[in-house]
């Protein structure tokens, strides 16, 4: 069996898994559902008999509830996890993130503002909130950006990416210490939680992620050369600066807009990228698709836990990805320091 031809086969069994596991956490909740039920309820609005005989009810959960919830965290963990592997190869480092240009940071301190001012706007169905995260988020990134000198060096954009983060979380803490009466929403907000899931989100956010992803992976192959290293890259006649900031630009968009519906959640953008370059290999045409699909099933997975590990409270999911995560970011900085010696 040819090399190419495997990878198809493991992506295929990847995609089929991930559509049993959607149909399968949509019935776990307080309300046990029938798989059989669930599926009726999927296939009723193009085969009307099927859902007469179904109780009101379960179609409002289904489809209400449980799968806006269930597709947001699935684009959201595909979007992340996309932006993970794309950074990671940018930076030629495997502990590289998607927050890594202070997005997190800038969307949480955004957010922050937001609830402060109390802010009354709304786009296409959004609140103050997620605006508030995109713009935060996307204005960060911009900023830090143009401070390192406009990406001329790698080393430099890592550094006021991590400088830029320290700045706006300060800036946070102190607007949490004056407002108090806030103090629980933001930070339930910066744990990230897909408890206000809705179509109009997936709606606004899907497209995004969706179609960032599809033309990340489109220039796949740019993006191989570019870990090959500038001196390398610019021998293949590449432009590594305009490539290397295209790149930014679509994945810092696709890691505001999952941030901006989902709040700011961890590590999913760092061991699922990485995880599969250790067992795939670097070439990005096939680590993109993927990591697109593993991030989707680890975040509904870990979204799942979140909402019945503690049922009928929920816990927010970045403390479920947090907890498979940290011990993952660990090992890694353990496995670098041996390398080293």
């Amino acid at each position: 069996m040819s090399l190419s031809r495997h990878r198809k086969i493991i992506f295929a069994l990847l995609l089929i898994s991930l559509s049993g596991i959607m149909l399968i956490v949509s019935t776990v909740g307080s309300v046990s559902i029938p798989v059989s039920d669930v599926f009726k309820v999927l296939i009723s609005p193009i085969i009307p008999s099927q859902g007469e005989s179904l109780k009101n009810s379960f179609k409002i959960i289904i489809l209400l509830v449980r799968l806006p919830r269930i597709i947001l965290s699935v684009i959201t963990g595909m979007g992340l996890a996309v932006s993970g592997a794309v950074f990671q190869g940018i930076f030629r480092n495997p502990m590289a993130n998607p927050y890594i240009l202070g997005v997190s940071s800038g969307a949480a301190f955004g957010v922050a503002l937001g609830m402060t001012l109390q802010l009354q706007i709304s786009f296409l169905g959004l609140g103050a909130v997620p605006l508030s995260a995109f713009f935060g988020g996307m204005l960060t990134a911009l900023v830090v950006y143009f401070i390192s000198g406009n990406g001329r060096s790698i080393f430099s954009l890592l550094l006021s990416g991590i400088a830029m983060g320290f700045f706006l979380s300060a800036l946070m803490s102190l607007i949490m210490y004056l407002n108090r009466d806030q103090l629980e929403n933001i930070v339930y907000w910066s744990m990230g939680s897909f408890n206000a899931a809705s179509w109009i989100k997936i709606l606004i956010s899907g497209p995004v992620i969706l179609l960032g992803s599809a033309v990340i992976m489109i220039f796949s192959k740019d993006l191989n050369i570019l870990i090959l290293g500038d001196d390398t890259a610019m021998s293949l006649g590449v432009a590594v600066r305009a490539k290397r900031l295209f790149f930014l630009i679509i994945s810092t968009i696709i890691t505001a807009s999952a941030v901006s519906a989902s709040g700011v959640i961890g590590f999913v953008g760092l061991i699922i990228p990485h995880t599969l370059r250790i067992l795939t290999g670097p070439d990005h045409r096939t680590l993109l698709p993927l990591s697109m699909i593993s991030g989707g099933i680890f975040l509904l997975l870990s979204d799942t836990i979140a909402r019945t590990l503690l049922s009928p409270t929920e816990v927010p999911v970045g403390i479920i990805t947090s907890l498979f995560g940290a011990p993952f970011f660990i090992y890694l900085l353990h496995k670098r320091r041996k390398a080293l010696v």
